[in-house]
């Protein structure tokens, strides 16, 4: 009996792969003292041209995690990936205060990004990229947000 039960209330695999970019705790001061909600940051994607980035609040990290990605599946685009596992061509974007460049790279070369740049190219489905973080900003989400405008381009 419980065996179904368990049966029946399994989760499907999801088509989207996630990754946790930023988790920070937030606090406000209340009469009794601080109360902590966590903001999560989610990159999701299915690794063969749809990519999403999700930002959400809960009262723990795992409520705050899921409602990120139900948010990056709505705020989903589509990116053009070439048969080399590459972008088409060079392309610079601004977020806020982040500003990226990324540049197509040949067979073989991999993924040559640091920090949240990288986690959106893999989420897309990119194999070879180079790309370069010519603002000095440390904000993982400014500089994911630049990262999607930038692939936003490359349908033009």
């Amino acid at each position: 009996m419980a065996q179904e039960r368990h049966q029946r209330f399994k989760k499907e695999k999801s088509e989207f792969e996630q990754k946790v970019l930023d988790i920070r705790r937030t606090a406000r001061v209340v009469k009794g003292g601080r109360r902590f909600s966590f903001r999560a940051t989610v990159v999701i994607g299915n690794q063969a041209g749809r990519v999403g980035i999700g930002v959400a609040k809960g009262p723990d990290v795992s409520q705050a995690v899921e409602k990120a990605v139900r948010k990056g599946r709505k705020f989903m685009i589509d990116v053009v990936v070439t048969k080399s596992g590459s972008i088409p061509f060079e392309v610079e974007a601004k977020y806020a205060a982040s500003h990226v460049k990324l540049m197509p790279a040949p067979l073989g070369a991999g993924i040559i990004a640091g920090g949240s740049v990288r986690a959106v190219a893999d989420m897309a489905g990119i194999q070879n990229m180079s790309s370069k973080i010519l603002s000095r900003s440390p904000n993982k989400l400014n500089n994911a947000r630049a990262v999607i405008e930038a692939l936003k381009k490359l349908k033009d």
